[in-house]
């Protein structure tokens, strides 16, 4: 029965968050510098025996900091695509684009992607914070407040949602509610509206345009358990469910220092919202890196990729390239001790077996050994977010915390999970170290 509740308990974390677990996590790669590698490039040598016929890694590609910069691509992202695609732009891997961005489409994305980088991205590989969304089915049919820009409402329609409500359809509704700007205000008291409908639910898709107005609504409807037309007697406890996607406090473009994203957003609405009812703001989900959600998800894209070319060798690595130690390298690294974790629930369920317990239904549904349970590596590039000559402090005992970490309030800070198994300056050079640690050549 433990085993069974094991087994249980893993598969559940992909719904809810796991404990970070202590310990290292993955092998090094350049010169260290207070706790983190340096930029090093993969020296370039002859490739070994000749590789396996079907691949049995994939890539998990950020893309803002690793291969855009801004609306500008970065070169060293043409020559690692180069090595990834044969001459009629076929991937000769799996790979799949993950990124934090929501405040777009799938197929604006990929076609963004596609027109930087010269040749054709299938929506299909690319993964938006949101994307794992079309899995909340509880919520497909609740009416839901969506908060970003862009298309949201669409977005969110895309992914399932049937009853969507705007901010702005809101502060129509409400023209009262919205008064930091003064030239927004009403001229005239409007009539009370009465068809406006309960709101069950709120998605953050991603930062806003007008903050102001947005924190003001959203704090609105959990203060008034969804009717924000309604006085509020007492503050409803718990408050309605939130759905969040993209933790990243800051995020690169054109300019020399990062800038502000979502999860700048999320630090001031839940400030807020403390502030004013003297509770923390939970979380039905936190969505996009460094979710384990997201990861499993794209572990589930990288499959399909495979199944779909015929290639039947199984998956034994997943690479994840980024910029950003707080989003790419703390997620891949968590989504490594959640593999780990498994296999090692797995082999215990499959050992209790042989030893006369009755759980055959157990091995039977242990997805495989410790042996074929693929693993995920960080590889961090220096052409984004990461600085490798001040991220970390000397002294990381003493100013570690203070100094790294911007990772979201709900993730426990653990230096190794910002440790990247391998550090190198750009994207081509991640593609050739991971060509080069698994003896692969393309054909």
């Amino acid at each position: 029965m433990a085993v069974r509740c094991l087994l249980n308990e893993s598969r559940a974390a992909l719904q809810r968050w796991l404990p970070v677990f202590r310990g290292r996590n993955g092998a090094s790669f350049g010169r260290r510098h207070g706790g983190v590698a340096c930029c090093s490039r993969p020296t370039r040598r002859a490739f070994g025996e000749t590789r396996t016929s079907f691949p049995t890694f994939g890539f998990l590609f950020d893309i803002d900091g690793v291969l855009l910069r801004g609306q500008h691509v970065i070169p060293a992202a043409k020559k690692a695509f180069q090595k990834l695609t044969d001459s009629t732009g076929q991937f000769c891997v799996p790979v799949a684009f993950v990124t934090n961005a929501g405040n777009c489409s799938r197929d604006g994305k990929a076609e963004e992607l596609s027109n930087a980088l010269g040749f054709k991205i299938s929506p299909e590989r690319v993964i938006l914070c949101h994307s794992p969304l079309r899995l909340f089915h509880k919520f497909h049919d609740k009416c839901m407040l969506v908060s970003g820009q862009g298309p949201v409402a669409q977005n969110a329609r895309d992914l399932g949602f049937r009853r969507i409500v705007t901010i702005e359809d809101m502060r129509k509704a409400f023209p009262l509610l919205d008064m930091v700007d003064q030239s927004r205000r009403p001229k005239d008291l409007p009539p009370p509206t009465t068809d406006f409908p309960t709101i069950e639910g709120i998605i953050l898709f991603g930062e806003p345009i007008r903050w102001e107005t947005c924190l003001q609504l959203i704090i609105d409807v959990l203060l008034s358990n969804g009717n924000p037309g309604a006085e509020v007697s007492a503050v409803p406890h718990p408050h309605l469910p939130v759905l969040a996607c993209n933790m990243d406090l800051l995020w690169m473009a054109e300019a020399k220092m990062p800038r502000f994203g979502h999860g700048t957003f999320l630090m001031c609405l839940e400030s807020i919202y403390k502030k004013m009812t003297g509770k923390e703001l939970k979380y039905e989900a936190l969505i996009g890196k460094p979710s384990t959600v997201t990861y499993r998800y794209a572990e589930h894209i990288i499959r399909q990729q495979m199944e779909s070319r015929g290639w039947v060798s199984p998956l034994r690595h997943l690479y994840a390239v980024g910029d950003n130690p707080m989003a790419d390298v703390y997620g891949a690294n968590l989504y490594n001790r959640y593999l780990q974790a498994q296999a090692e629930v797995n082999v215990t369920a499959m050992t209790a077996d042989t030893q006369g317990n009755e759980c055959p239904d157990l091995k039977k549904n242990s997805a495989v050994s410790l042996s074929c349970t693929p693993s995920c590596q960080s590889i961090l590039v220096c052409t984004g977010v990461y600085n490798h000559h001040g991220d970390v402090p000397a002294d990381c005992n003493v100013s570690m915390t203070e100094t790294v970490f911007h990772g979201h309030r709900d993730f426990h800070f653990d230096p190794s999970l910002v440790e990247a198994s391998h550090v190198v300056h750009d994207v081509d050079d991640a593609v050739e170290l991971v060509f080069q640690k698994e003896n692969w050549k393309r054909d």
